[in-house]
């Protein structure tokens, strides 16, 4: 089903104000998703907090069968949080310790070059702590993590054991889609915990778990989604919630049963803190039945042809250089422009009603270190953003 780019317009208040090409930061909310987050809060002033949650749980309740039914998984398999850096966390730190297992001195954790920074230094305070070393798995000549080099790095003799493998699947400083589900393939056949970092991933294509064959995976509603800030989920592999526990619980993860004793619950839940924003929380789901509604298929299609196009259009500008890697590029587009600042260029654009964004080195500095890159312009096109938006865009960047 095609998009209808009028009504998707329609049904955005922000499309009235501003071109909005900073997805890849936090998208435009539709107007179901503002009407949900205003309403429980208003239901909040007029009854109180608890009371409305209690009268509004259905609502709350529908966010977990609307993320299963986004991610391909079961309800049991995901967890709300309030961000995707937490929801990360939750399972990289949990990981970290877990029984019988977690990091030792030589154990490996191997990552992608394009791999965000927040998790870099996760993995780095870890390895200092526990003696893990941490290795990237070398980009192949398209640009994206190669599957061949990981299998080598897996069997590579005279190394420890590799306990874990964690990328991003869609780094924040370009369009490249790294090949998760083949890298998936290859974590299970080695027995290998598999976390995927796919905060740029939701919403903007579609994602279904057991082919991804993720054991993890953290995302974010405020990007592609289109859902409130101060939202993210976890999904969890229902084979690991019998072995794996958060390294932080409350009463709402685990049931005090005894004076000296607790019981985690069963499901993904236990990753989850009490206490929470219930009317983003609701937002969230509305979000995600929205983007249901238009179909992740029909969306991919369109958000990728938008950036498609603005990448052709902007590589025939004098001076201009797409800065985009991989086989598949998605609905992310960075450049840079000749004696530009980029940092200016966003300034300049947002001044004209054209939102950007600039990703810097310390973002995803493996990645813009290898490339001598120190900051690029994003543009991140989404459904509801029109061919004109996209012209006038590229004019405005000629006019730079």
């Amino acid at each position: 089903m095609a998009i209808d780019v009028a009504r998707a317009r329609a049904e955005t208040p922000g499309t009235r104000h501003v071109a909005h090409f900073n997805n890849a930061g936090a998208a435009l909310p539709p107007q179901p998703v503002l009407e949900a987050v205003a309403e429980h809060q208003a239901l909040e002033a007029t009854i109180g907090g608890y009371e409305a949650a209690a009268r509004n749980n259905a609502k709350l309740e529908n966010t977990y069968d609307a993320v299963a039914k986004l991610l391909a998984c079961s309800r049991e398999e995901v967890a709300l949080v309030e961000n995707a850096t937490v929801a990360w966390d939750m399972a990289f730190n949990a990981l970290a310790v877990l029984p019988g297992g977690g990091f030792q001195p030589g154990d490996r954790i191997l990552t992608a070059r394009a791999e965000y920074a927040a998790n870099i230094v996760a993995f780095l305070q870890t390895a200092r702590r526990t003696g893990a070393v941490v290795e990237v798995i070398p980009s192949d000549e398209t640009g994206q993590t190669s599957v061949a080099a990981l299998e080598a790095m897996i069997a590579e003799p005279g190394k420890g054991p590799v306990k874990l493998i964690a990328i991003t699947h869609i780094p924040t400083n370009g369009g490249l889609v790294n090949p998760a589900a083949a890298i998936g393939r290859v974590a299970r056949r080695h027995g290998i915990p598999y976390l995927l970092d796919a905060c740029q991933t939701v919403g903007q294509m579609p994602v279904d778990v057991e082919d991804l064959g993720c054991d993890f995976l953290s995302a974010t509603g405020r990007k592609f989604l289109r859902g409130p800030r101060g939202t993210g989920f976890l999904y969890v592999r229902k084979s690991w919630l019998d072995r794996i526990e958060p390294h932080t619980l409350d009463h709402s993860g685990a049931e005090l049963v005894a004076p000296d004793r607790y019981e985690m619950r069963p499901d993904a839940r236990r990753f989850e803190l009490w206490e929470s924003n219930i009317a983003a929380r609701i937002g969230l789901g509305v979000a995600v039945d929205y983007a249901l509604s238009w179909g992740l298929d029909a969306i991919r299609e369109r958000a990728f042809g938008l950036a498609e196009t603005l990448r052709q259009r902007l590589a025939a500008i004098p001076g201009a250089t797409v800065r985009d890697l991989g086989v598949e590029r998605c609905a992310i587009v960075t450049f840079t422009l000749d004696g530009k600042d980029p940092r200016a260029m966003k300034a300049a654009l947002g001044g004209q009603g054209i939102n950007v964004s600039v990703s810097g080195a310390s973002s995803t500095r493996f990645d813009m270190d290898a490339r001598g890159l120190t900051d690029v312009v994003r543009a991140s096109p989404h459904y509801y953003n029109s061919e004109e938006e996209v012209e006038r865009l590229v004019a405005a960047v000629r006019a730079l």
